[in-house]
């Protein structure tokens, strides 16, 4: 039973999505300004002439897209943006618009230039995504009144107001939608070095002495993902002061992180479990998800959207045609 239970704390530590109790801390993490928000370079470079040259123009920010992988900072860019500009932000989630008057209720209550934040936004419905095209495009919302031949269509004139998409699935986003964005911005995952500086900074922010070599212990285990890495501290954190340690050090790290089964490359235990079952039942594959999932009895869909995501990238499992196939790399951890 506590190995099960330590399992399923490992798979959510590792895991990008944000889980319940990252919200409260991603909001005390979250940075407030361009010079606070660490790594993407490029992208705030563009963010920021964009943002310049509106403000010369007097005019309202055009509509921008983030689009990347899981807990690489789409949503604290989405603050950075309102704070840089001075302006109020809305934010909901695709699925939480269920309704075209869902939309229109927080449009009309939009101030001139704020800024409207939908996470998810690939998870739309066609209805609520149809009704965004007009108020996107003409800042206008269009209500039918009545049905069939004696139906009536009102148009309401909205503030002109920013709309911030933020998608770790652009591919499912429909064209029409996708092109009406002026801006499209692709987060990628961090160097080790920018989570170490974003470690350092949220370990100040939580009073918890971090050495340089304790921020390098939990940045090179983290994924390059800074809310995994977050994640990973508080639970350093917790370890150090139990265990009364004042300071986190490298080896202080090292300890708490094994002790939650996670590796020096960040793999978790099931991780570890999948590459060994392609490579030890399967001679190393290729084999069948359906039939990997079958063996560690996982959901196929759990193993595709949420596993192999990371062993794929990081070059320890491929794809191909005929299945899953493990890689020379895979070696090294089993």
């Amino acid at each position: 039973m506590e190995e099960a239970e330590l399992s399923s704390n490992t798979t959510i530590l590792t895991q990008p999505r944000i889980q319940p109790e990252d919200v409260r801390e991603d909001n005390t993490f979250r940075p407030k300004t361009f010079s606070d928000f660490i790594g993407q370079t490029a992208t705030k470079q563009n963010l920021e002439i964009l943002i310049q040259a509106t403000q010369e123009r007097q005019q309202t920010l055009e509509h921008i897209l983030f689009y990347g992988p899981p807990g690489l900072g789409k949503t604290s860019l989405a603050y950075v943006v309102a704070q840089a500009l001075g302006v109020q932000i809305k934010i909901t989630s695709g699925p939480a618009l269920e309704r075209a008057g869902d939309v229109a209720s927080i449009l009309c209550n939009l101030s001139p230039g704020s800024i409207f934040f939908i996470d998810e936004i690939h998870r739309l419905n066609r209805t609520v995504e149809e009704v965004l095209y007009p108020a996107m495009e003409d800042f206008a919302f269009d209500i039918v009144l009545g049905k069939g031949p004696a139906a009536k269509t009102l148009r309401l004139d909205l503030p002109r107001f920013t709309l911030i998409g933020a998608t770790t699935r652009i591919g499912q986003l429909s064209a029409p939608l996708r092109d009406r964005f002026g801006g499209h911005f692709h987060l990628d995952f961090y160097e080790i070095g920018d989570i170490e500086k974003i470690l350092a900074r949220s370990a100040k922010i939580m009073a918890a002495p971090l050495e340089t070599t304790g921020a390098k212990e939990v940045a090179r285990r983290s994924r390059r993902t800074p809310r995994i890495a977050n994640r990973l501290l508080r639970r350093v954190r917790d370890y150090a002061q139990v265990h009364r340690e004042r300071v986190i050090t490298a080896e202080i790290a090292s300890r708490a992180l094994e002790l939650l089964r996670i590796d020096p490359f960040g793999l978790d235990k099931i991780d570890r479990e999948l590459l060994a079952t392609i490579a030890n039942k399967f001679q190393g594959g290729p084999v069948g998800l359906s039939t990997i999932a079958a063996s560690l009895g996982e959901d196929m869909q759990t193993i595709e959207e949420v596993y192999e995501p990371y062993l794929i990238r990081e070059g320890w499992l491929e794809r191909t045609p005929r299945g899953r196939k493990t890689t020379a790399r895979s070696a090294e951890v089993l």
